[in-house]
């Protein structure tokens, strides 16, 4: 296959961005970085163990958030989602542009949601 992790972000949807990034800046001390290209902007941030935090404000329900996103590090995220579904696995978004690159999200056996993000600077295919 075609996905083996070797790196993830959580992700949180939230009410208030602001209020969020001074929680975890000022109260707990994390690094966050403001990114650009959704309104408002997002926020990310590395834990010393290598674990990325990413918050975006959107309406959030309980059980699909926090969300683990698995990073597609060599390219060809259309090709993990079609085997995927070739699996069985439930697709619940198809792949579709995301900030800075592709995602796409998928359910796992007790129907927690899981994603993957893949840069735009890989391709999204091998075939």
């Amino acid at each position: 296959m075609g996905l083996k992790p070797k790196s993830a972000s959580i992700v949180f949807y939230v009410s208030d961005i602001a209020r969020t990034e001074n929680f975890y800046s000022s109260t707990l001390g994390l690094d966050l970085e403001r990114m650009e290209g959704a309104e408002p902007f997002w926020l990310q941030g590395r834990l010393d163990n290598g674990l990325e935090l990413i918050f975006f404000e959107m309406d959030g329900v309980r059980g699909n958030t926090p969300a683990l996103i698995f990073d597609v590090t060599e390219g060809g995220i259309d090709d993990i989602v079609a085997e995927l579904a070739e699996k069985g696995v439930t697709i619940v978004t198809p792949v579709s542009e995301a900030p800075g690159g592709w995602s796409a999200d998928f359910l796992d056996p007790d129907g927690f949601g899981l994603g993957l993000w893949q840069s735009g600077e890989l391709p999204r295919t091998h075939r």
